[in-house]
């Protein structure tokens, strides 16, 4: 079940109110006693919703009573946005022309009007709030936390991809020499590299792939992921894209296979399909007499977690990757949980670590993100309370339990932050900025230095978060231009324990909607206003809309125009709007009414 993360809202909540500019405005406007009330209100509750969130998965009651609370909580932060953009906007009335022009734009038809719904708005938010705080039949203790960004971590260990991969030559020798093997008679042979998930399949692969000799042996290499999309046109697409970086979505099939064949003809290729899941042979039938059209020696190599997929797809023997032996597990973890990367002089610490290493079953993903948690740990009494408190409650082998306790021990700004992504699909490759900026927009990121800017901050959680392996990096690039991906076992810890109400709209799907929805995706080309679900028009607090799945513009005219006409009119309290690659000209003025805005996407149009 989803938790529910409100403490760092509310405490961004009471940090707004108790501001000068809140104060002098709520004054000014005769709102200053109202304003007092909610702050004293919020306040109480804030104080122990860090217990609260921490005690929700072992008590129904604490559970429920932030279920109630949510609702009220980002109402409350609506309505000091609300409040801050107006109190922005009657400053503005004394600045220059081309504020006074934003002011016309944005500005309220009747102040007065306004100031009087404000006053019974925040007295309604109040009152809900003290309702559901006095009707707690449960103790809780008020609890302040700390920023732990990067704190107590040295310049050497700030934010570098892990380059080197632990205790996997062996198995990368194993799959090479399949690459190289001259004896295979097939022009295409395929080999299935399968295991459970986080034992590092799609790591050895990337070791293979990028092999200097490996690189020398092929005419032409393509990575495609693969996940639950395995139908053969988009596998095709994928396929083609990769090899030629063109945008194929508009070709008929039979015009997709000719530019397949006429791409692998005669040449001698590697082709890596990555996290298979369909079990479905007649599919890879298909697609195999597609990519058969190629020199003698091509090869692909599939990774999954599916003995049954291994079995389909395999030509020869499937590659069975088992976990790290203990001696490869302790220097993986070493790495991870000790500063400079050496084990503690503190022989009890060594000892411990060595019990917990046990339980993590040689799984690599479980032993860095375990390994990094206790980083962050100074004493033996933090690592013994750890492994007898937490660990010793999972199961062996129970990978998803035990990527959470690392997420249990985040603070609560990077919880949310983690959450978050839940919104991007499995094998997304996310632009870190754009993330970072996602981040600022749902107010995520706090100032925590005023010689620091936003975006800076937000890049620290985001070095944070990757430094404590909940995202993998692929690129070298600087963190402005880099992107991630995040391991499908850590997108499913983002399910369970986001509770940020996101959905994800596929084509000719029915989508799952609660009212309370907040965050959309649309994960296919949104071409037409008709492909929006009309029961999204009931939801009145969603506050993202993401159109993932854009590719070329070209020739859709008014219809992209009516996609942004609707998603500009429709969500009032929307923050993130994302209107990039729909072809649109114009802006409606009606984008003037949402007050809430704070990151629009325009890239990729006419205009």
């Amino acid at each position: 079940m989803a938790e529910i993360v409100l403490s760092s809202i509310a405490k961004d909540i009471v940090r707004r109110l108790v501001s000068a500019a809140v104060q002098e405005v709520g004054l000014l406007w005769g709102v200053k006693e109202e304003l007092t009330g909610l702050e004293d209100t919020i306040s109480t509750i804030e104080a122990v919703l860090l217990d609260a969130e921490e005690k929700q998965n072992h008590n129904h009651q604490i559970k429920n009573w932030l279920k109630r609370l949510e609702d009220v909580v980002y109402d409350a932060d609506d309505l000091m946005d609300e409040f801050n953009t107006e109190a922005s906007l009657q400053q503005a009335m004394l600045g220059s022309e081309m504020t006074k022009k934003v002011r016309t734009f944005f500005s309220t038809s009747n102040q007065l009007a306004f100031r009087h719904k404000l006053g019974h708005k925040i007295k309604a938010i109040k009152e809900r709030l003290a309702v559901i705080r006095d009707d707690r039949q449960f103790h809780l203790e008020e609890r302040h936390e700390e920023s732990r960004v990067v704190a107590r971590r040295e310049d050497s260990h700030s934010y570098v991809p892990e380059e080197e991969v632990i205790g996997r030559d062996e198995d990368k020798m194993a799959i090479m020499k399949f690459l190289m093997d001259e004896k295979i008679e097939e022009n295409v042979a395929v080999i299935s590299i399968v295991g459970t998930g986080g034992l590092g399949k799609t790591t050895l692969a990337q070791l293979v792939y990028n092999d200097e000799t490996v690189q020398k042996n092929f005419d032409l290499r393509m990575w495609v992921c693969v996940s639950n999309d395995f139908t053969v046109r988009l596998l095709v697409e994928k396929i083609l894209k990769f090899a030629t970086d063109k945008d194929l979505k508009n070709m008929e099939m039979d015009q997709l296979q000719k530019e397949l064949r006429k791409e692998i003809n005669i040449k001698r290729y590697l082709l890596v399909l990555d996290d298979v899941w369909n079990e479905n042979d007649g599919l890879w039938l298909s697609l195999k007499i597609l990519l058969s059209n190629c020199a003698k020696g091509s090869r692909i190599v599939v990774t999954t977690r599916s003995t049954r997929v291994s079995e389909i797809m395999s030509t020869v023997e499937p590659y069975i990757l088992e976990g790290l032996d203990k001696d490869k597990s302790w220097s993986l973890f070493e790495r991870m949980a000790f500063k400079h990367g050496h084990e503690a002089n503190n022989s009890n610490i060594v000892e411990i670590g060595k019990q917990i290493v046990k339980k993590c079953g040689g799984i690599p993903l479980v032993l860095r993100t375990i390994g990094r948690m206790l980083y962050f740990k100074n004493s033996e009494t933090e690592w013994l309370s750890f492994l007898e408190m937490e660990f010793s409650r999972v199961p062996q082998n129970d990978i998803l339990p035990t990527l959470k306790l690392s997420y249990d021990n985040l603070p609560s700004h990077l919880k949310q932050c983690f959450a978050s992504c839940q919104l991007f699909p499995k094998d997304y490759e996310i632009d870190v900025e754009m993330l970072i900026t996602v981040w600022m927009a749902l107010g995520f990121v706090k100032q925590s230095d005023s010689t620091k800017c936003l975006a800076d901050t937000g890049r620290e959680y985001f070095r944070d978060l990757l430094w404590r392996s909940f995202f993998q990096e692929y690129h070298e690039e600087k963190l402005e231009n880099a992107k991630c991906k995040m391991h499908d076992l850590m997108h499913d810890l983002t399910t369970q324990v986001g509770g940020i109400k996101s959905i994800s709209v596929q084509p000719k799907r029915k989508t799952n909607f609660d009212k309370s929805t907040r965050h959309v995706l649309f994960n296919f080309h949104l071409d037409s206003s008709q492909q929006i679900p009309t029961i999204l028009f009931q939801a009145n607090r969603i506050r993202t809309m993401l159109l993932l799945g854009q590719s070329s513009s070209t020739g859709q005219g008014g219809q992209g125009q009516s996609v942004c006409d609707v998603l500009v009119s429709s969500f009032m309290l929307v923050r993130i709007l994302d209107l990039h690659n729909l072809g649109i000209k114009v802006v409606p003025n009606s984008i003037g009414k949402l007050r809430h805005l704070r990151y629009l996407d325009l890239s990729q149009n006419e205009g």
